[in-house]
């Protein structure tokens, strides 16, 4: 069964941070930031200023992120690990900085 890919729609919250560095969250990740534990949602502010402030190779520096880049279906996005269930998967696109966070999963990397 194939799966359809996400579209990418506007997003809905905008960070924009020390102007290094946009940061794009989609409606259905913010609802689902909303159900996280508190100490996953500090976490993933940790992430939001690390890649504001260092880029991706910040992110490969905190080796408790496990920042990595996803194959198959979901090439040419990346993920980071919040927690033992739970990732934030994100893309960079157009050889700019600007990171879309659009979903967070407790790895289920279906794209619906």
């Amino acid at each position: 069964m194939k799966v359809k890919p996400v579209s990418l729609d506007i997003p809905n919250t905008v960070y924009i941070l020390f102007g290094m560095c946009k940061i794009y969250e989609y409606k259905k990740a913010t609802k689902q930031l909303k159900k996280l534990p508190i100490e996953i949602l500090m976490k993933y502010e940790k992430w939001k200023d690390i890649v504001v402030i260092s880029g991706l190779g910040g992110l490969k520096l905190i080796k408790g992120f496990n920042d990595e880049s996803l194959s198959g279906e979901w090439e040419g996005y990346r993920s980071s690990r919040l927690s033992m269930q739970d990732s934030v998967v994100y893309k960079i696109e157009n050889g700019q900085f600007y990171v879309k966070v659009f979903r967070m999963t407790d790895h289920d990397y279906r794209m619906s």
